[in-house]
């Protein structure tokens, strides 16, 4: 019986050669030579594989070389020249031909950039930067263990309490009463210059505009007014020394003279021109804590209102050189709103939830009212510009509209309320004109406007608009406000890159975008419309004002 091998034998003895045939090859394991237009460098041929395992040469192989290397066959002409090089220099030709047709070395790459990082530099005007205090230099340590010293041993008393031990309040708040307005960026003594009372005071060729015929202001030339506004160079300055949480613009409409509040209290104004103090900047210091919200007096244009995390709110008088108290609590004022048309009424926002009544009337400095709303914090108050007892308030995650008439001390109930909103609301604001808008900014990425033109128990939503919020902790937080001109549009700053301040319509239309890549490239928290000119501003966190005007 023929039984089959389980395993395959070796074809020949031992000892005897194996026989290799020659083995095809695929045409594609030769390679040509590589011939790169656009690039002036030789490449070298193709080099021979050799196998690691065997040196066993066959005929096939032999046959493939002998096929590159005539392939590879130098051709000479009279001089000397392959013609694998001749076509290389053709192509070195070809390439410095394009390149020079589009002048790339006419710019000298050293230069431009040279220039273009001096573009990019903050504007130096306004304040000079505070330098860097010098260190003292101390000795170096030494180890008590490699002196041959021993340990010294420190002992507490019993009774040990640190708060016990004296040290400086570096939030000090500023002793009540009025503050005398000596800007703290000129020499000392020195007064205040008197083109500043004439400029504040100058609120004439202003055009009066009833707010029904600024509601229906014809778009198509809104838009083209917005189109003209530009920036320049000495439209930038440094105002304050940090970060700015609040800014406004005065109501005159002969000059641009601006205001704004930093983190540490400081309010600086100022006037686009002028050449006092530093470029035009007054800096003061009626405050020790971030100024959260300023507005000029619409009655009295010589006054300037500045409220303070620090509890008090203070009202700035050229003409008195003095800023004068007006409330003041032990801490935590957020936000504040006139309630009435000659500015003597104030209503302010609590970091605890809480609104009082303010008549600058009554000697003191007292509330004439004070209510509770929520056991959280106030972010933003507004009034209603004709039906000036209806207050919308931005709680945490609510908005609110109350009647000041009817508020209680406490569990005051809305007369509507304005729903839809998931995140923390940074503010709320009644359009300018008639008050039938309201726009709420919200850290959910967007910007809602409702319809209040009747108060009913739930206001509805019109629009919805997308927009980033998220600014983190070094930036103030975006609020979109209204344009005093225009009741239907408002302006909001941007974290998108390039740097922006944008225009929106109530429907979400962007109607513009103010770009400038060589004077802004910093997030406009801050922004501001003029109430009379084709002006608006933007704040950034390191105390400059950007202003685009026509």
């Amino acid at each position: 019986m023929d039984t089959r091998r389980l395993k395959h034998q070796p074809a020949e003895k031992e000892g005897t050669p194996i026989q290799i045939k020659g083995v095809r090859k695929s045409s594609r394991t030769v390679l040509p030579p590589k011939r790169l237009r656009y690039s002036p460098a030789a490449l070298l041929p193709p080099r021979r594989q050799f196998s690691k395992k065997r040196n066993i040469e066959n005929d096939k192989d032999e046959q493939d070389d002998v096929s590159v290397a005539e392939n590879n066959k130098e051709v000479t002409n009279d001089k000397g020249l392959s013609a694998y090089e001749l076509e290389r220099l053709e192509n070195i030709r070809q390439n410095q031909a394009f390149l020079s047709a589009i002048n790339l070395f006419q710019v000298d790459a050293s230069e431009e950039l040279k220039r273009s990082s001096a573009k990019l530099q903050p504007s130096q005007r306004g304040l000079a930067r505070s330098h860097a205090e010098v260190k003292e230099v101390l000795p170096p340590r030494k180890s008590l263990r490699l002196q041959n010293k021993q340990a010294e041993v420190w002992t507490l008393p019993l009774e040990h309490n640190r708060w016990s031990v004296p040290r400086p309040d570096l939030w000090a708040k500023k002793p009540a009463g009025p503050l005398s307005m000596e800007p703290v960026n000129m020499a000392e003594a020195s007064k205040l210059p008197p083109q500043l009372l004439r400029l504040c005071s100058d609120v004439g060729g202003a055009q009066v505009v009833s707010p029904k015929q600024m509601g229906e202001l014809n778009l198509s030339k809104y838009c083209s007014t917005l189109g003209k506004m530009r920036i320049s160079e000495d439209k930038v300055a440094k105002v304050v020394t940090d970060h700015i949480f609040s800014a406004a613009f005065h109501p005159s409409s002969t000059s641009l003279l601006m205001a704004a509040g930093d983190q540490k209290g400081k309010v600086g104004l100022w006037s686009l021109g002028e050449d006092w103090g530093n470029d035009g900047v007054l800096l003061f210091e009626p405050h020790s804590r971030p100024v959260g919200c300023l507005a000029f007096s619409r009655a009295h244009s010589t006054q300037l209102l500045s409220l303070s995390y620090d509890g008090s709110l203070r009202c700035m008088d050229v003409e008195k050189a003095v800023f004068d108290d007006v409330y003041n609590v032990e801490y935590g004022l957020k936000t504040f709103d006139f309630l009435s048309h000659d500015c003597l009424t104030l209503v302010v926002g609590d970091w605890y939830g809480n609104v009082a009544i303010v008549d600058r009337r009554t000697p003191g400095t007292s509330h004439e009212s004070f209510h509770s709303l929520d056991p959280k914090v106030l972010r933003c108050v507004s009034v209603h510009p004709l039906q000036q007892q209806y207050v919308v308030v931005a709680k945490n995650r609510e908005v609110s509209i109350y009647d000041i008439r009817s508020l209680k001390m406490n569990e005051s109930q809305p007369v509507c309320q304005l729903n839809g909103h998931s995140l923390s609301i940074s503010s709320c604001f009644f359009s300018p004109c008639t008050g039938n808008r309201v726009i709420t900014s919200c850290k959910d990425n967007r910007l809602r406007v409702y319809d209040t033109s009747s108060l009913m128990s739930e206001a509805p939503l019109l629009k919805s608009i997308s927009h980033n919020m998220n600014t983190g902790c070094v930036v103030s937080t975006l609020s979109a406000v209204w344009d005093p001109k225009q009741e239907n549009c408002l302006i909001v700053g941007s974290v998108s890159w390039p740097r922006k301040v944008q225009v929106f319509h109530e429907s979400g239309r962007l109607l513009q975008s103010f770009e400038d890549y060589e004077l802004l490239h910093t997030v406009q928290s801050v922004t501001a419309f003029h109430p009379t000119r084709n002006a608006i501003l933007g704040g950034n966190s390191s105390g400059r004002l950007h202003v685009f005007s026509d």
